[in-house]
């Protein structure tokens, strides 16, 4: 039986599988240029497999010619769905078409007298210097008023008329619109009348109808309305790309990850809970592996090929419930992740007086210079031409056939080239591989920056934390991140090339639900949200499909100070007192003062399911190697850093054993990344694989 996890990224598609078939790995074993193979306790075998998202000559879907390759299957071959246990994807296919704008078309149905309120939003100016104001595009095609009316405290005041509503979609209907978005005043706490325009909708037959009340129960009409265009908007593309997957895995389970580090049955997968399905896969991955290390102070750094994802860990997932995402507002529950646009594909210019990188990337087609393909210089390259990253250690998978090494000549011509421009231009003279660590540098702060937004301006002191490094890219440049920031520990995990895909192995099955309350904290008001925690469990629990499971159960409530806006998530208590005290704590923390006059206000109450999911194991391995014999390089290359060419060793992963210590400057390649460790840094391999980076003080460097 095979564990299927993939994570389709927007550069390379990772595939994990754990397996008992000894066949399929006597197979795959002939090939270990292409297939990571790793032995796991009891007869089984963990597969580690990467292809690129996107080849259109050669596969349609990646994920799925992943799975099909693992197995020996060709293309129009039927997969065996009774030989694989369960699939668990995060994927980008949703991101991707909010990105682009290329979601469905949307008729958005609002309570009359409020057709612009999505469009005036809550009138924030984020840049607010800007004298040519650029508004996001909105979402939705179409906007139908219809003349309904709640008022605060549930008075109907104006009913419906159903004829006119009927008549005024047909007319849409008619337009070749088939998703809708209902969104009404009060709608959260009195749903009436969004139900019976959802009834009429369906009649008609609109096949997308995402309802506020079901898809973000909460208070303000703004947040609640875009939160619903969204999911209208994305829902039926993420449902086609099910169905596409499902139709070659038919009778297999197949679950996705959801934005807030749960998995879910691919039948529930809805758009708002998707747009950040393959970075929260890699955000569980890096927790649960840290604690199995040691780690509870952890800093995650997922660097990829077209963007760097980092989040904070401090012994629980941190999510969020506003976040704006590719310029649409959202309210769901998501993990708290920071996403900017620097990965290894990350393109490089320089326009005329500063270096730039990115944020356009090259993806997987064309990609960096180096792949083959006509491609501009991009991180990668620098990479490349620093040598950091060398064509024998890359997997050889470029050119029309797939199957060339990375291209360094056409990099080293590009950079001196670049170099030429650059000298014309300024008159500065910089070498090739200067030009290449300038570019870095910016790469590099950027980097840095994202960190410190999570972290730093949160009151958190990073020194004290661990980065855990992953993605393909993330090895290459962890010292430096690690250096700007002034962290003196790197946590590298044996499969941190696809942490993403492990992490799907790694998560548990969750449901999450809220309910808005809007009410001051006291102690009579407990009551209340016993109940509405009762309910909210039930909801949840049905979404799981299994109502007496084991289950673990967390409860939380938003909290406020009166007249204010920003909420702060504290664990539920019976007592009043303790909720005050941890909000206050946080409160200090973050902002730096707390107002002890002021009431506290229950913005809202959620309720987590967590189903425990059976993870894989990960082996331990022994030394045979006398203590005082070090690992033995393959070769010495040439690697630039700090301003000068180092004579640098480069080491297989597979060849190092517990207790070896590697000084920098070195590099440590694996068949799924490659890992640079820049001078002032030591590595050290634990028994169970794990790679410490560790930065050498003045004192230790002397002893060593």
């Amino acid at each position: 039986m095979l564990k299927i996890f993939a994570d389709r990224g927007g550069t390379f598609t990772d595939i994990v599988v754990v397996t008992n078939n000894q066949a399929i790995i006597d197979r795959l074993s002939k090939h270990p240029e292409r297939f990571l193979i790793v032995t796991l306790p009891n007869q089984q075998w963990i597969i580690v497999y990467k292809l690129l998202s996107e080849n259109p000559e050669q596969y349609q879907d990646a994920a799925i010619q992943g799975i099909r390759d693992i197995m020996g299957i060709s293309g129009n071959e039927p997969i065996p769905d009774e030989a694989i246990e369960v699939v668990k994807m995060g994927t980008t296919v949703a991101t991707n078409a909010l990105l682009e704008r290329k979601g469905d078309r949307v008729v958005l149905l609002i309570t009359k007298g409020f057709k612009d309120a999505l469009r005036i939003g809550y009138q924030n100016r984020p840049n607010i210097f800007a004298r040519h104001i650029v508004l996001p595009t909105m979402l939705y095609e179409q906007v139908l008023e219809i003349d309904e009316r709640y008022d605060a405290h549930g008075n109907e005041l104006i009913a419906i008329n159903i004829e006119i509503a009927k008549n005024d979609l047909q007319a849409v209907y008619n337009t070749g619109i088939r998703s809708c978005a209902i969104v009404f005043m009060h709608s959260d706490r009195y749903p009436d009348h969004e139900q019976q325009i959802a009834k009429i909708a369906q009649e008609i037959g609109f096949t997308q109808i995402s309802v506020s009340h079901q898809v973000s129960p909460l208070m303000k009409l703004v947040s609640r309305g875009d939160t619903t265009v969204v999911d209208a908007y994305l829902t039926p593309i993420l449902r086609r790309y099910v169905n596409q997957v499902a139709s070659q895995l038919p009778k297999v389970k197949l679950m996705f990850m959801k934005s807030d580090g749960g998995l879910v049955a691919a039948q529930q997968f809805q758009g708002k809970d998707s747009i950040l399905s393959g970075p929260a896969g890699g955000i569980v991955g890096a927790v649960q592996t840290s604690k199995r290390a040691g780690f509870e102070l952890v800093i995650t750094f997922d660097m990829g090929g077209t963007s760097t994802d980092v989040a904070h860990f401090q012994g629980e997932y941190e999510r969020q419930l506003d976040s704006e995402i590719a310029g649409a507002r959202m309210r769901v529950p998501v993990l708290a992740i920071n996403t900017i646009a620097a990965g290894g594909g990350s393109i490089l210019f320089f326009d005329g007086s500063s270096y730039r990188v990115g944020p356009k990337s090259a993806g997987s087609n064309p990609g960096p210079a180096c792949y083959r393909r006509g491609g501009q210089l991009a991180v990668t390259d620098a990479n490349v031409m620093l040598g950091k990253i060398h064509p024998q250690y890359f997997p050889s998978v470029f050119g029309i056939d797939g199957n060339l090494p990375l291209d360094k000549d056409i990099v080293i011509q590009q950079f001196t080239q670049l170099a030429q421009d650059i000298q014309a231009a300024t008159l500065n003279h910089c070498t090739p591989e200067q030009v290449a660590a300038g570019f870095m540098a910016i790469a590099v702060e950027n980097m840095a920056n994202a960190i410190k937004k999570i972290s730093l301006q949160r009151g958190y002191d990073v020194s004290q934390y661990v980065l855990c490094c992953f993605g393909g890219a993330g090895g290459q440049v962890a010292c430096l991140i690690a250096d700007t920031l002034g962290m003196k520990k790197i946590f590298l995990h044996p499969y941190a090339g696809v942490l993403s895909a492990y992490g799907m192995g790694l998560a548990d099955v969750q449901a999450i639900r809220e309910g808005g309350v809007e009410q001051p904290l006291t102690q009579t008001l407990i009551p209340q949200l016993h109940q509405l925690i009762e309910y909210l469990e039930t909801q949840a629990r049905s979404e799981i499909n299994e109502d007496n499971i084991q289950a673990e159960i967390v409860c939380k409530v938003n909290l406020k100070y009166e007249g204010t806006n920003s909420t702060l998530t504290v664990n539920f208590a019976d007592e009043v007192a303790v909720m005050r005290q941890e909000f206050e704590a946080e409160h200090k923390s973050r902002y730096g003062f707390i107002q002890l006059e002021k009431t506290l206000i229950v913005e809202s109450a959620s309720v987590e399911v967590i189903q425990k999911m059976e993870t894989p194991e990960e082996p331990l391995i022994i030394r045979t190697r006398p203590l005082d014999e070090a690992p033995v390089s393959v070769e010495i290359v040439r690697m630039f850093s700090t301003d000068r060419w180092y004579d640098t060793p480069v080491y297989r992963r597979e060849d190092l054993q517990p207790e070896d210590r590697i000084n920098g400057a070195a590099i440590v390649v694996e068949k799924i990344s490659t890992i640079v460790v820049e001078p002032n840094w030591q590595a050290k391999l634990t028994e169970c694989n794990h790679l410490i980076l560790q930065r050498l003080s003045t004192d230790s460097k002397k002893q060593n």
